[in-house]
């Protein structure tokens, strides 16, 4: 099973992307979804997390106010809206899934079983 996220690409510094997450099974649906990021030479960092309903998120302090991360279930999509971008944003952005059914959220990628190979992103300042 894999994830596949795309929505990546150039943008300067202020812009803004909509990062998409598709997960192939609606089982998928009942875990909680994670998105991570990965600069080069860099360790894998937590970005946000969302409950499976969608009720729940959680942010790492670095994005809170200007990263969103949303999902729509019928579509299997997760979503990580991200504004304001800096240079220091550049880096593959990957989103995950728990594995575990109805899962509380977690912040390390220990916590995620299935992952998806990421989307690049780069801000030019």
């Amino acid at each position: 099973v894999q994830l596949q996220a795309s929505g990546g690409g150039l943008v300067q510094a202020g812009g803004s992307l909509r990062l998409s997450c598709v997960y192939p099974k609606r089982t998928f649906n009942i875990y909680a979804m994670g998105w991570f990021r990965q600069a080069p030479g860099k360790e894998r960092e937590f970005l946000a997390a969302i409950s499976w309903s969608g009720t729940y998120t959680y942010y790492a302090d670095s994005v809170k106010g200007r990263f969103t991360v949303s999902r729509d279930n019928a579509k299997t999509t997760v979503y990580l809206q991200v504004n304001n971008l800096k240079p220091e944003d550049t880096a593959s952005y990957h989103c995950a899934a728990r594995g575990e059914r109805f899962g509380e959220l977690k912040i390390t990628p220990g916590g995620y079983y299935y992952w998806g190979q990421g989307t690049l992103v780069t801000v030019s300042s």
